[in-house]
């Protein structure tokens, strides 16, 4: 495997080595030792999957307390995957990241503690697991508006399916405001 910081601090694009033969492919996609060498010392708690159909956006979700480190893939279709640092004392606070995930290359992307997460679809479908830190908590799950034009996150889909949560989705700077008051 190979692990990739990306450019917001925290954040690792994991290769898996990928063994393919006539049969298809087999990947090892969490083995604890070897991730923990490479920095991710999480305990995962909880498995999700989703599956979605093209345009569909989910986010940009945070779980206020005690938040979730996320490891993210895309068992099928395509997915664009984005990362907004929300951490208080960082120098890239109200920064994105944003990577293509796919079942193709098989990649994964770690999010630790500490960012707001979203993606959307673009393939036909996508069907997406990740694996949390800790619980989901419907009293502590937090959303920012996936469209704040102080963030500028270029999304690549133009008018994108969103659940009534997401479209209710709290502005950066009334979060900024929150986290720095």
């Amino acid at each position: 495997m190979e692990f990739i910081p990306q450019t917001l601090p925290g954040l690792i694009l994991i290769k898996p080595r990928v063994f393919t033969d006539p049969r298809g492919f087999f990947i090892e996609t969490y083995q604890h030792e070897r991730y923990a060498a490479a920095g991710i010392e999480v305990r995962f708690v909880q498995d999700n999957h989703s599956s979605s159909k093209r345009d569909t956006l989910r986010g940009l979700h945070y779980q206020s307390q005690p938040g979730q480190a996320k490891l993210v893939r895309a068992a099928t279709g395509r997915i664009f995957d984005v990362c907004v640092d929300i951490r208080r004392e960082s120098p890239t606070f109200g920064k994105w990241h944003g990577v293509y995930l796919d079942a193709e290359q098989h990649h994964q992307l770690y999010i630790p503690i500490g960012f707001a997460h979203g993606f959307c679809v673009v393939s036909e479908v996508a069907e997406v697991l990740y694996k949390v830190s800790n619980p989901y908590d419907g009293k502590t799950e937090c959303t920012i508006a996936w469209n704040d034009p102080e963030l500028g996150v270029e999304w690549p889909v133009a008018d994108p399916i969103l659940s009534a949560r997401d479209e209710q989705g709290e502005s950066f700077a009334s979060f900024a405001r929150r986290m720095r008051g």
